[in-house]
């Protein structure tokens, strides 16, 4: 099964949705036809075997839309040195049409340039080179490489062609209004157009007016009636059949002045057409340019990424574009400058602003052997780093995939508006000839039916039912991506805001993961605390006595020593005793570190240290024992430190009106110490990796809309139990695969952020989706004449296009309004 992504052109509204989803959803070999209206594109799922993109790009033109099938090859131009004759020429051509993948390979002899035409999917540029480079030849930087955003492009082009259209229709519509309706209210008309004294040049002169607005909106009546012929009309299909009705009354008016009855100039309706027309490409564009700020998360992600990237070569440095980087490829980065790709500092050291990708606002150093990422901002130092990740496997761009795949899925609270319009607009249609119909069989006559009528097709709008939950979704997912927060899906997210319990995982999500030396308790003489130096001693013996010895409880012993600027003596033998601690001798002297079995063994008195030992187990830490030459020196507690900011998380959690659950395969004391030091509300401990979905289900079974945070491999199943999975961003990649919701930071917060975001974004698209049933609820009756049947005004076709327009233009700037969302703070949650 393949799923791709396919731009659409020339939808307006739900229903053109609808009609692309129907006809691509009943071809032989779909399994899956989505259609997002806010960014026009096609998410089709398919049996290669069964069906192929040309077949699929056939049925949405038969629907009377355009598909944009992304090229499957690339066009590249190679300039190549070496090459100095015909036959140079053909061994290059020869040695790269040679490749898979590649469908064509020209060499242009006199300009020294291979053409290349291949498949991205199946070999890089960089594999091309190097057949050109194994052929004896020099292949330079790459001269130009088709493969834009020639959608966006589109896009741009498509906006620049409403608003040239708008001009166009407003520039006749406005003389055309004046002459139309100026005489009513006073305002000076010439004598050769005035109604009552040459009423055919009245007619003709607006006549001639309106052809611009109608050339101006073409594009109404060439979608509207191809896909009225289609049987599945769309919005397009209403704007031109009703101010199609308003041309043709009026033309037959002109007909009866031409005749000689001078009446029929008061039943001219040209101006309404025009207006109508100027009115909906003037919302058309706005709704555009809302659409594309919509976007604007996804593009400046995209814009992050530099254009080059210096190669080091021996002693040499050459710049290149950044898409030849190899894997491999070692790369220097000048202060200020942007890390191309993903790689690991090799030579170096310096502070790189990661806030781009990661939301963290302070800079993170840098140092060989550390990790940095493309598109992340290097601070004052320079540094060389080897690409690992390149292209399309950056964390940059797999961010930017994330984000495109949320933004093109569909959320579940939007299927009641995707049903209502796939019938909207004949139902529409049926009300506002019902409705003409009505009045004129009531004895209101035909100028007052017509009026009636395209005031109806006019106000009615399913865009803004189309568009009330795929830009939210758009938005609520760019600015999650802002705030490091990346939301897989429009279902992720819907979900997210029903979340009554959030289960978090202890190691790695609420602590730091590694052992921490918490507590250094010196035994004086007499058995009674130590002194200040006294604890510096002891962890100095214990930190020398660990020195060698592999254990993370023993690397948390030496990092404190070093933190606190200790002289460490490494020991001159050592000896690891399994499951007990380390025996060793340093300076003399004969030292042990390890649990009370072993002291008990080594005949060490543990007495002294009895009421610190009972006052570690209470918090849940885990003792050391510090002895020398059989004498016990003191005590060290070891634990997993809680990570800065879980406690405030939790908090904020509460504040949120979501219960806090924490699981752990910890002992019930370590469980509970931690438990009481954020304040979470239940503890769940000694569960095993196996057995935390489990867990997850009984949460579920009572009720709970579940939450699951968590970064270890092990956390995986639980993930996917979880209602909502969120891997925490310093978590495994398989962790990340399960999750539904993926933190760029391992700050607790972010979670917060993520929840706190989606409630956000679906009370927007709720608002939305009442906004736009409640319009439509309203201005169809109103249009249908309701107000005038108990003595009120009959609403102006003008003004219901005016309306319409408005609605489209509301929805959007209301989803716009999520760009404003700001993410929970520490403070908050107190």
């Amino acid at each position: 099964m393949k799923s791709e992504l396919i731009p659409i052109r020339g939808m307006t509204c739900a229903a053109c949705a609808r009609a692309n989803e129907r006809t691509v959803g009943g071809l032989a070999g779909v399994a899956k036809a989505e259609v997002n209206l806010a960014t026009e594109t096609l998410r089709v799922e398919y049996e290669e075997g069964a069906v192929d993109r040309a077949a699929i790009a056939a049925a949405v033109a038969d629907a009377g839309y355009e598909a944009v099938l992304p090229p499957e090859y690339k066009t590249a131009v190679v300039p190549v040195g070496g090459m100095t004759c015909a036959a140079c020429a053909a061994a290059v051509e020869r040695s790269v049409r040679a490749l898979s993948g590649v469908a064509s390979a020209e060499v242009n002899l006199v300009s020294e340039k291979l053409t290349v035409t291949y498949d991205p999917e199946r070999i890089r540029l960089s594999e091309i080179k190097k057949a050109v480079r194994d052929a004896g030849y020099e292949p330079r930087a790459v001269e130009a490489e088709t493969g834009t955003d020639e959608h966006a492009k589109a896009k741009e082009r498509d906006y620049r062609r409403l608003r040239t259209n708008f001009y166009i229709a407003a520039a006749a519509a406005l003389p055309l209004l004046y002459i139309a309706m100026g005489h009513m209210v006073g305002l000076p008309l010439p004598q050769v157009l005035h109604p009552m004294h040459h009423p055919l040049n009245f007619a003709l002169v607006q006549f001639a007016l309106t052809l611009p607005a109608v050339w101006a909106g073409r594009r109404f009546y060439s979608v509207g009636f191809r896909t009225l012929l289609k049987g599945s009309p769309n919005m397009d299909s209403l704007i031109a059949i009703g101010t199609s009705a308003a041309i043709a009354y009026s033309a037959y008016s002109t007909l009866e002045i031409a005749r000689g009855d001078a009446s029929a100039a008061g039943h001219l309706y040209f101006e309404t057409a025009a207006v109508i027309i100027a009115l909906i490409l003037l919302g058309k564009g706005l709704e555009a340019k809302s659409k594309g700020r919509a976007s604007e998360a996804i593009k400046k992600l995209m814009g992050l990424a530099p254009s080059t990237a210096r190669i080091v070569h021996g002693t040499e440095e050459i710049e290149i574009p950044v898409d030849e980087v190899e894997v491999g490829d070692l790369v220097r980065v000048r202060p200020g400058e942007r890390v191309p790709v993903d790689g690991v500092v090799v030579e170096g050291w310096t502070s790189v602003d990661e806030s781009m990708l990661t939301g963290e606002s302070l800079p993170v150093e840098k140092k060989a052997g550390d990790t940095v990422a493309g598109a992340t901002v290097n601070g004052t130092g320079s540094f060389v780093f080897r690409a690992t990740r390149v292209g399309k496997d950056t964390a940059l761009a797999r961010i930017v995939r994330l984000v495109e795949d949320a933004q093109g899925s569909k959320a579940p609270i939007a299927a009641l508006a995707d049903k209502v319009s796939g019938v909207f607009v004949p139902v529409v249609a049926g009300i506002a000839l019902a409705a003409a119909l009505a009045w004129l069989l009531a004895g209101e006559g035909a100028v007052f039916s017509l009026r009636v009528f395209i005031a109806v097709l006019t106000i009615a709008c399913p865009c803004a039912l189309g568009l009330a939950t795929p830009t939210a979704i758009m938005v609520g997912t760019g600015k999650g991506a802002e705030l490091g927060v990346l939301i897989k899906s429009g279902t992720a997210l819907e979900t997210a805001h029903k979340v009554r319990a959030v289960v978090l995982d202890k190691t790695g999500t609420i602590t730091v993961g590694k052992p921490s030396v918490t507590d250094v308790e010196a035994l004086g003489p007499s058995g009674g605390p130590g002194s200040t130096e006294a604890r510096d001693r002891l962890l100095a013996l214990a930190a020398g006595a660990e020195r060698g010895s592999e254990h993370p409880l023993a690397s948390a012993v030496i990092r404190a020593a070093e933190e606190r600027g200790l002289t460490v003596v490494p020991p001159s033998s050592l000896q690891a005793v399994p499951g007990r601690g380390i025996e060793a001798e340093a300076g003399g002297r004969r030292i042990l570190v390890g649990n009370a079995r072993m002291m008990e063994e080594k005949g060490v008195d543990t007495a002294p240290a009895s009421g610190i030992l009972e006052r570690f187990f209470r918090e849940g830490k885990t003792a050391l024992f510090v002895a020398a030459d059989g004498r016990l020196e003191g005590i060290l507690a070891v634990a997993d430190t809680v990570k800065a900011g879980s406690k405030e998380a939790v908090a904020a959690f509460r504040s949120l009106g979501i219960t806090t659950i924490m699981i752990t395969g910890d002992s019930r004391a370590v469980a509970e110490a931690v438990g009481r030091e954020v304040g979470v509300d239940r503890v769940l401990a000694e569960v095993l990796p196996e057995d935390k979905a489990s867990e997850l289900a009984k949460l579920q079974a009572e009720g709970y809309v579940t939450a699951m945070v968590g970064d270890g491999i092990n956390d995986a199943p639980a993930l996917a139990r979880a209602d909502v999975g969120i891997a925490i961003g310093s978590g495994t990649d398989v962790a990340a695969e399960s999750a539904d919701i993926i933190l760029a930071r391992s700050d607790l917060m972010d979670a917060v952020s993520a929840l706190a975001l989606s409630r956000a974004v679906i009370r927007n698209i709720r608002q939305n989706l009442f906004w736009a049933f409640a319009y439509n609820v309203l201005g169809i009756p109103v249009a249908a004449g309701l107000l005038h049947l108990f003595g009120g005004p009959l609403l102006n076709p003008i003004f219901a296009a005016a309306a319409m327009s408005l609605s489209s233009v509301s929805v959007v700037s209301n989803a716009l309004r999520l760009r404003r969302f700001r993410a929970p703070t520490a403070r908050a949650g107190r």
